[in-house]
């Protein structure tokens, strides 16, 4: 088993490294010289008030450093990686907040034996020094039926206890009393873990061994396994599975929940799950919970506290009364306490109705103009030609891309077809190419379906109402041949549709000065210019779109975009030269 790579300097001072990285990019926190020991950078803050310390192994970031700030602790002591802190450093942070005019000192310790047995001692000495101190320990997980004598262990609900007794703190609360608050809260409070990997501390193995599609139920933070072992299910599936194992009845770890209780939501990365999947959770989560009839009322996502690099999460929920919220929602300047709605999440519209467009723009029940059934017969006969060519166009597509050119082109096309049977072919120009731009949108997908319409947008927005002469279908053409390269960023050279279409515009232009009857010899020359264009691409360097990322030397096909354009030109023309 190999030991896995991180981006260290070395795993003896990761951790010394880590709290000076923390320390330096927040103004609000120091560093207690020769201990591993975060403190508020204005202790002074603290005379006649409760300071809060709490602390641990290393490997959880951001706790337990990230949560040093006014509204929540005033210190944090941290061990190595997933090592218990030594006395003395817990000892020298509890007595500078004594000597900085603390009124109590109030130690918060997740319930693992050697936090315990460490931080109990420093509280001991300290008591004996003359500071009022004590101590609350956090047992908030839910994996075990039976615990054994050591009790359940302390999950990310500390966090959320740093929260509330830190509000009651900054309210000026006695330590007795935040000692209370704290422990009625914690029997409303439980979380459960769930992982798809193991982690490995620095320098190390990875802790346990863990089969593909097989993922861990009830795992703690410092590496070791769960209660139980499963199949790797949906997202869906497993949060259901973990509400059920939280709040099983016949379990003495039972997170007791009923029907209209309101809930705080805590989802927390382990440290290596994606954003995207832990949204996918959250949403999870909370429909869940609504579905079981609880109210949540506010809902934390991200990492709070990690272990390591594990790609897995756990799920904590927390009653909450009105006192609680209050004290949930109090401003603090801890650098890793997330910028929260202070919303109710449930019975909220979390829906905004998308604007209404004008059926005109779509082209829908326009009338039909002299021009109708011609500008119909065009489109027809680029459609069936770019059906005809989808093979020859992916062909030239799967030496510079993924091979779909033509399917993407032959997407649009149905699109269009569909459309031509139950739709009328506006007379008005400008209506008939936003049409057109929607339906190449909606229907083609991709950069090639966003250029096409950008081109019939920009077209369609210069055709002006009442004109529908050669010259103006001039003029639209080439404002969408701008809106092209303004937008896409390529110009011809690049390798790339511009290549023909630019060309066969710039010929196109001659519209307008061109004697009545020679329309169509403007239109075969532009034609003429696009297969020369198109062909020109063989030879070029790739500078847009995906060819770019290709080997020159691989690139010795036109470019099949390229071609499209020559295709859709050629199947113009000729419908025109048939009709007339």
């Amino acid at each position: 088993m190999e030991t896995q790579k991180k981006l260290i300097n070395s795993a003896e001072d990761c951790v010394d490294e880590a709290l000076c990285g923390l320390v330096r990019a927040s103004g609000g926190l120091s560093l207690l010289r020769g201990h591993r020991v975060v403190l508020r950078s204005d202790l002074d803050k603290v005379r006649g008030k409760v300071a809060l310390l709490a602390g641990g192994g290393s490997g959880h970031e951001p706790a337990h450093g990230g949560y040093v700030g006014a509204g929540m602790l005033s210190a944090a002591v941290a061990g190595g990686v997933f090592a218990s802190p030594p006395p003395a450093s817990i000892l020298a942070a509890i007595m500078c907040l004594h000597n900085a005019g603390a009124s109590g000192v109030l130690v918060i310790v997740k319930n693992y034996t050697g936090d315990r047995l460490n931080f109990g001692l420093a509280t001991e000495q300290a008591s004996n020094r003359g500071v009022a101190v004590n101590m609350v320990i956090i047992a908030d997980d839910c994996a075990f039926a039976c615990p054994s004598k050591a009790g359940r262990r302390g999950l990310c609900g500390t966090v959320l206890i740093h929260k509330l007794a830190g509000a009651l703190a900054e309210k000026g609360c006695s330590l007795d009393h935040i000692v209370a608050m704290v422990t009625e809260v914690l029997k409303g409070t439980g979380t459960l873990g769930v992982s798809v990997s193991s982690c490995s501390v620095p320098g190390c193995q990875p802790s346990f061994e863990l089969p593909p599609g097989e993922m861990e139920i009830g795992l703690g933070i410092h590496g070791e396994p769960g209660v139980k072992r499963s199949k790797v299910a949906s997202a869906d599936e497993v949060v259901s599975a973990m509400i059920d194992h939280m709040t099983n009845t016949e379990s003495r770890s039972c997170l007791h929940l009923r029907t209209g209780d309101q809930v705080i939501v805590c989802v927390n990365n382990l440290g290596a799950l994606s954003r995207l999947e832990m949204a996918v959770v959250t949403r999870a989560a909370i429909i869940c919970l609504e579905n079981r009839g609880m109210v949540v009322v506010r809902v934390m996502s991200g990492s709070f506290m990690t272990s390591l690099e594990m790609a897995g999460m756990s799920l904590t929920l927390m009653t909450a009364s009105p006192e609680i919220l209050t004290l949930f929602d109090a401003k603090t300047s801890a650098p890793a306490w997330p910028n929260l709605s202070t919303a109710c999440v449930s019975g909220r519209n979390h829906f905004m109705e998308p604007p209404s467009v004008p059926a005109a723009a779509h082209g829908d029940a326009q009338p039909e103009g002299p021009h109708s059934p011609l500008l119909r017969a065009v489109l027809q006969r680029v459609c069936s030609t770019l059906l005809e060519k989808q093979e020859e166009l992916n062909s030239l597509d799967r030496a510079s891309g993924d091979g779909d050119c033509g399917n993407t082109h032959a997407q649009a096309a149905r699109a269009i077809q569909v459309w031509l049977q139950s739709h009328v072919v506006p007379g008005c120009p400008g209506q008939l190419l936003s049409a057109l731009a929607k339906l190449v949108q909606e229907g083609m997908g991709g950069s090639s379906g966003a250029l096409y319409s950008l081109f019939l947008t920009a077209a369609a927005g210069h055709m002006i109402e009442g004109q529908n002469n050669a010259a103006a279908w001039a003029s639209a053409m080439h404002a969408g041949t701008q809106a092209m390269r303004r937008y896409g960023g390529a110009d011809p050279g690049d390798r790339t549709m511009l290549d023909a279409l630019c060309p066969a515009v710039d010929e196109l232009l001659k519209l307008k000065p061109a004697p009545p009857g020679g329309e169509m010899a403007v239109l075969q020359a532009a034609v003429q210019r696009a297969a020369a264009g198109a062909e020109s691409t063989r030879s070029l360097t790739a500078k847009a779109g995906r060819a770019s990322y290709i080997a020159s030397e691989r690139l010795t096909l036109p470019d099949p975009g390229a071609k499209a354009v020559v295709a859709i030109l050629s199947a113009v023309y000729e419908a025109l030269e048939e009709q007339w």
